[in-house]
């Protein structure tokens, strides 16, 4: 249908309709099935071996359908999940990125082979694999067709799923959500894809396989983080594939470390209500406690706070400061405190009206931070204060100009807080799945 204010220019009865030439190129890609098919009945037509759908705007799930089926049985449905790249796939070209949809081979020759065993056996076989690089918007230079890396993506596992020719499925997580591992999102979609309940499913003798396992060499553990939060047996593809002995770990991030019961309150006596009018700062980086601590122990102390994440510029949390202790209300400075060149700023003003200046340090670790933000971010009963997931360059640029709170900067006391999780059971569930 033209859009409004468009003509559509009529042919001409006296001008000559060039007739089509003789050979045209496009018709050199029609081949005899597709005409068959064009031909086909409806209800006769098989489906198309691949469709790809779009969840939510995040993450991309492609479902081949293979001439052979998998095998029936009577047990619990087992589960062989794995990761993409570096698991299943490499690139052809050594590069840590592929190059095109066709730079890839397998990562060893053994793994088609075991694939279309594991589906003989009847395991639903399945990809779940994270792909930030994947942009989901549209490419309005070629007829809003998909982004070029999208295209990439869908060719590239698709000749994967081809060339192994099983039933089978992709997960692709392209945002920092729900979806992206560790975090479950995916398993979710496949349990309700196939209509699943979790207890149906025989977690015992599923597996996940993932090269991202916290060994020295790898760049996170979100794959062994992945199968703890789903309940499946985790394996690297040298141990799954090549029957290897598992590699020593990097010391692992564990939430559970953090569950156990706190050793008494040890922050409380050293504020009262009896406190004199003071200045308290806290330094800590983004996601290390710190505002949690305002809530449990010094706002019922009726400390007033300030926040330059609220106020916005230093100068005009500095004004707010100075007009509630001018007031005689004592003050809280929930910012991050990074370097000592910002704390001399609050003790020139603790010096201004003459009152002590105490500093609050978080001690909590950068991978413990950035795990209390993905979980405060994706959980709205844990984040009150409706705070959105901070990007990586937020802790990065905390531990770049991170110097310790020394006395010699000019506090009365330096208050050092470890982290210990606080909440109810719906709470800890939550907080101790692996969230980075």
């Amino acid at each position: 249908m033209a859009g409004a204010g468009a003509t559509k220019r009529a042919a001409s009865p006296s001008r000559a309709i060039s007739p089509p030439p003789v050979k045209r190129k496009a018709e050199s890609t029609i081949t005899k099935r597709a005409v068959s098919s064009f031909f086909t009945p409806a209800s006769q037509k098989k489906p198309e071996q691949i469709t790809w759908r779009v969840v939510n705007n995040s993450a991309i799930i492609g479902k081949y359908v293979a001439e052979a089926e998998r095998k029936q049985t009577a047990e619990k449905p087992k589960v062989a999940a794995f990761d993409l790249d570096s698991t299943l796939v490499s690139t052809a070209s050594g590069n840590t990125f592929p190059k095109g949809p066709a730079d890839w081979k397998w990562w060893h020759s053994k793994v088609p082979t075991k694939l279309q065993e594991l589906n003989e056996k009847g395991y639903y076989v399945i990809i779940i694999t994270n792909q930030k690089k994947i942009s989901l918007k549209k490419d309005t230079k070629v007829g809003n067709s998909d982004s070029k890396s999208l295209t990439n993506f869908k060719e590239r596992a698709a000749a994967v799923m081809k060339q192994l020719d099983i039933p089978m499925s992709v997960y692709a997580a392209t945002e920092d959500d729900g979806y992206r591992k560790p975090r479950t999102g995916l398993w979710t979609e496949f349990l309700d894809d196939y209509d699943f309940d979790i207890s149906g499913v025989d977690l015992r003798h599923s597996v996940f396989v993932g090269d991202a396992a916290g060994r020295p060499r790898d760049h996170s553990q979100v794959d062994r983080g992945f199968a703890i939060n789903a309940g499946l047996s985790f394996k690297t593809p040298e141990e799954f594939f090549l029957d290897a002995d598992p590699e020593p770990l990097v010391e692992p991030f564990d939430p559970s470390t953090y569950l156990q019961e706190a050793p008494g309150d040890e922050v409380s006596p050293a504020f009262s209500g009896e406190s004199p009018l003071e200045l308290v700062i806290f330094c800590g980086s983004p996601g290390a406690g710190k505002s949690t601590f305002y809530w449990d122990y010094l706002e019922p102390l009726d400390y007033e706070r300030v926040n330059q994440d609220l106020l916005k510029t230093r100068p005009k949390c500095i004004k707010v400061a100075k007009e509630h202790l001018a007031a005689g209300k004592s003050v809280v400075v929930d910012n991050t405190n990074a370097d000592a060149e910002t704390r001399a700023h609050w003790v020139a003003v603790a010096r201004e009206f003459k009152v002590p200046i105490r500093c609050v340090y978080f001690t909590a670790s950068p991978t413990l931070c950035r795990h209390n933000n993905a979980v405060r971010a994706a959980n709205l009963s844990l984040n009150p204060e409706s705070r959105t997931l901070l990007p990586g360059i937020a802790f990065g640029d905390f531990l770049r100009r991170f110097k310790e709170p020394s006395m010699d900067e000019g506090f009365k006391d330096i208050i050092r807080v470890e982290f210990q999780f606080r909440g109810d059971e719906e709470a800890k569930r939550l907080w101790s799945q692996y969230w980075v």
